[in-house]
C-alpha cells in the first residue's frame, strides 16, 4: 500500500464572486466546539454562547423540517429501515422478545432519575460517555507505557512480568475519584441500558456496574448494614454477576438462570472445578439475595475478535434469585447453586445461552436494500463504500460532486515541500530517540495495539512521520495515512440529507478519514450560499486561544517551533476546505450534539499549521451500524443574514440531550 500525504496540484476554476446580497457563510470548524477544559476522550461541556460574534463553523446545512425526529443516538441502525434510528432501540434488535416470567421485586425502588442524578447538572447517559472517554485516555497512554517498558526490557535482554495496562487505568481512575459509581448500588444504574457493551471488565470497574475486574459476583458488604436505606436487609448482598462460560455448572436459558458460585474453579487452567465451594463472601451475598428479594444486574460475556480484550460483555438487566441448593458438581466437588429468574418490564435480551447475538451489518453489496450505488469513490478507497436510499421515491444515488481520496490543491496556493524527517528504521515506536516523536513532545502521538493504530488523545496537532522519513510505511506514526480501514456505507436518512454508518465495530482513538476537497483561501467563498459543504482550517487560532477557542493540550510547545508565518494572530482562519463539488466520504458525516468522532489537525510534509490536514477521530467504541457523527462547532446565535438579524436553524441530531438548534 502507498502511503503518502494526501495531495495533489491541479487545475481548479477560481469561485466566482457572489452577489452583493449573499452574505450568509456557513463553515464546519476543526474545533469540535469550544470547549471549557483541556479536551480528552471525556465529553466536554456544550460551547458557550457568544453574542454579536460569528464563529466558523461547519457549512453543510441540514434539511428543514417543521418537527425534529427524535432518534436514539449511540445504538445500532437496523438495515433495510431507513428511519430505524430514530426508533427505540429494541427494534433494531433481530432476536424476538423473550417472555420473562412475572418475578416481582417489590420494595426496592428504582433510581432515582437519570437526569442530574449525581446533581451535576449532566445527564446519567453523559456521564457514562465521560467516564468511559476518561478510562480510554488513561488506558492508552498506560498500553504506550507498557510498550516502550516492553522494548527497553528487551534491549536489556532480561524478562520481567508484564503490566496490565487496564488495571492500572482501574487504578488511576479510583486514585482521581473518576469513578461513576464507586458506592455499590442494588438495581438499576442510571444511565445504563439493557443491551449496553462494554469491551472489558475494566470499563464496568469503572462505571461500578460490577466492583471487580475477576471475580463473578459483586456484592455489598458488611459497612453496607448500618446504613438506613438499607434496614432489614441481611448482609453481604449481590448485586451483579457475570456469566461468561467460566463455570462448566452453568445453564443459560436466557430468563432463567442456573448460576454456580464461586471459588473452587481452575482458573488458569481448564476452568474445570478442583475443589469445594464454601459459603462465604459472594456465594452467602446470593443467598442472602434471595431471602431479601432484590434484584441482581446480569452481564454476559462472549467471544469477541473485535474486542481488544478478546470478549464483549452485555447489561442484560435485573433478576431475581428465586432458589438456591447445593449439589456434588460435574467433577463431584461440592457447588452452590442459584436459580435467577429474569424481571418482566424489561426490554427484550439481547443475548440468549451465552451466545452474543445482535444486529449484524450485511456481508457483501449485493443484500443491502435500497441500493444506489455499489461504490462511490468508484474504486479509489480501500473498501468499496456503498450508498443506499429507502427514502426517496424512486431512490437517487448521491450526485452533484466528483469522488477524490485526496486533497486538491490549486496552482495558486504553494504548499511547503520541505521538513525534517526522522532517520528511524522500520517503525519509530522501536526508537526511543525518534525525531518525529520529539516534535510531539517527547512519545509519538499513536499506540498500536494489536495491530490497530490508535491516536492516544486530541491535541493541539499531530506531527506524523512524512515523506522525509526513513522509517517504512507500516510505521504506528503514518496511521492516519493508510487510507480506509473500515466498511462504511453512504445512506439517505429521513431528515438530515445523506449520512455515513459503519459496519464494522470502531474503536476509540482510531482514525476515519481526512476531510478532503479543494483548498482555498477563505477570502474565496465568503458568502457563498450555494455550497454547504467548507470547512475552515481554524488550527492555529485554536491553538493560540483566539475568538474565544479553547487551547488544546501541547498548543504553547508547538507554537514557538513553528514557521515565522504563524507568528501572527490572524482574525479568521486563512484557509479552508471545498468539498462543494470534489470531495470524499466525509462530506456526508453529520452533525451531532453528542457525537462519536472528534476533529483533529496533522502535520506530516511541513510544518504550517494553517494548511494542516483536517482529519475525523473516533471520540467512542462506534458499534456496527451506528451513524458517524461530530459537532459541528457553531455557537449558538452566531450566523447572521444578510438583513443583519440573526438565522436560526434547528438540529435534528436526535441526541437525547440536543441543543435543538445547530446554531
Amino acid at each position: 500500500m502507498e502511503v503518502m500525504d494526501s495531495v495533489a496540484v491541479m487545475e481548479v476554476s477560481p469561485v466566482p464572486k457572489p452577489p452583493l446580497e449573499a452574505a450568509l457563510a456557513l463553515r464546519r470548524s476543526v474545533r469540535c466546539s469550544n470547549r471549557t477544559r483541556r479536551p480528552t476522550y471525556v465529553e466536554q461541556e456544550e460551547p458557550k454562547e457568544s453574542a454579536g460574534r460569528r464563529r466558523g463553523g461547519k457549512r453543510k446545512r441540514e434539511e428543514e423540517k417543521k418537527e425534529p425526529v427524535a432518534q436514539h443516538a449511540m445504538k445500532p441502525v437496523r438495515m433495510g429501515d431507513a428511519a430505524s434510528e430514530r426508533k427505540p432501540s429494541s427494534e433494531g434488535k433481530p432476536m424476538p422478545a423473550i417472555a420473562a416470567e412475572p418475578v416481582s421485586c417489590a420494595g426496592f425502588a428504582r433510581p432515582a432519575a437519570e437526569d442530574d442524578v449525581l446533581g451535576n447538572g449532566k445527564s446519567a447517559k453523559l456521564r457514562v460517555k465521560e467516564t468511559l472517554r476518561a478510562f480510554t485516555s488513561h488506558y492508552l497512554h498506560l498500553v504506550q507505557e507498557e510498550q516502550k517498558r516492553a522494548q527497553a526490557v528487551l534491549q536489556e535482554g532480561q524478562k520481567r512480568p508484564s503490566k496490565r495496562p487496564d488495571l492500572k487505568a482501574i487504578t488511576k481512575m479510583q486514585e482521581s475519584n473518576a469513578v461513576l459509581y464507586p458506592e455499590k448500588i442494588i438495581g438499576e444504574l442510571p444511565g445504563v441500558d439493557v443491551g449496553d457493551q462494554f469491551y472489558s471488565r475494566a470499563e464496568m470497574v469503572v462505571l461500578g456496574i460490577h466492583s471487580h475486574w475477576l471475580n463473578g459476583i459483586d456484592y455489598m458488604g458488611m459497612k453496607y448494614q448500618g446504613k438506613e436505606e438499607y434496614a432489614n436487609l441481611t448482609f453481604p448482598l449481590a448485586t451483579c454477576i457475570v456469566m461468561s462460560g467460566i463455570y462448566e455448572d452453568d445453564l443459560d436459558k436466557a430468563d432463567e438462570i442456573i448460576y454456580t458460585g464461586q471459588g473452587g474453579n481452575d482458573l488458569l487452567g481448564n476452568h474445570r472445578q478442583i475443589g469445594s465451594q464454601q459459603l462465604q463472601r459472594g456465594n452467602l451475598a446470593l443467598k442472602n439475595s434471595k431471602d431479601n428479594g432484590n434484584p441482581i444486574r446480569v452481564i454476559r460475556g462472549h467471544i469477541s475478535k473485535n474486542s481488544y480484550t478478546g470478549k464483549v460483555y452485555t447489561y442484560d438487566g435485573l433478576y431475581k434469585v428465586v432458589d438456591d441448593w447445593v449439589q456434588n458438581g460435574v467433577q463431584g466437588h461440592v457447588v452452590f447453586k442459584y436459580k435467577l429468574k429474569r424481571l418482566e418490564g424489561q426490554p427484550s435480551l439481547t443475548t440468549s445461552e451465552v451466545r452474543f447475538t445482535r444486529a449484524e451489518a450485511p456481508t457483501t453489496i449485493s443484500e443491502l436494500p435500497g441500493l444506489v450505488c455499489d461504490d462511490i469513490s468508484g474504486g479509489q478507497e480501500n473498501l468499496p463504500i456503498p450508498a443506499t436510499n429507502l427514502v426517496d421515491d424512486p431512490p437517487v444515488p448521491p450526485t452533484g460532486f466528483v469522488y477524490s481520496k485526496s486533497l486538491k490543491i490549486p496552482k495558486g496556493i504553494k504548499i511547503p515541500s520541505y521538513c525534517n524527517g526522522c532517520d528511524c528504521e522500520g517503525d519509530c515506536a522501536n526508537n526511543k530517540n525518534c525525531s518525529c516523536a520529539q516534535r510531539n513532545g517527547s512519545d509519538l502521538p499513536y499506540v498500536s495495539h494489536k495491530n490497530i493504530g490508535r491516536l492516544v488523545e486530541p491535541k493541539a496537532i499531530v506531527f506524523e512521520c512524512g515523506a522525509n522519513c526513513s522509517c517504512n510505511n507500516n510505521c504506528v506514526n503514518r496511521t492516519s495515512q493508510k487510507g480506509l480501514q473500515y466498511r462504511l456505507e453512504v445512506f439517505k436518512t429521513a431528515s438530515k440529507g445523506w449520512g455515513v454508518r459503519t459496519w464494522d465495530t470502531i474503536l476509540p482513538g482510531a482514525p476515519i478519514c481526512e476531510y478532503t476537497g479543494v483548498l482555498r483561501r477563505t477570502e474565496e467563498v465568503d458568502g457563498l450560499l450555494q455550497n454547504n459543504y467548507i470547512f475552515d482550517i481554524d488550527c492555529l487560532q485554536t491553538m493560540k486561544g483566539l475568538d474565544g477557542r479553547e487551547k488544546r493540550a501541547g498548543s504553547d510547545m508547538h507554537l514557538p517551533s513553528l514557521h515565522a508565518e504563524n507568528d501572527s494572530d490572524p482574525p479568521a482562519p486563512e484557509y479552508c476546505i471545498d468539498a462543494g463539488s470534489i470531495g470524499n466520504f466525509a462530506r456526508f458525516i453529520n452533525h451531532s450534539c453528542e457525537p462519536n468522532l472528534f476533529v483533529q489537525c496533522v502535520l506530516s510534509s511541513h510544518n504550517d499549521v494553517k494548511l494542516a490536514k483536517v482529519t475525523l477521530f473516533a471520540a467512542d467504541t462506534i458499534l456496527p451500524l451506528q451513524e458517524l457523527s461530530y459537532d459541528y462547532g457553531y455557537v449558538l446565535d452566531s450566523v447572521v443574514g444578510p438583513d443583519g438579524n440573526i438565522v436560526k436553524l434547528p438540529c435534528f441530531c436526535g441526541a437525547p440531550y440536543c441543543r435543538k438548534r445547530l446554531y
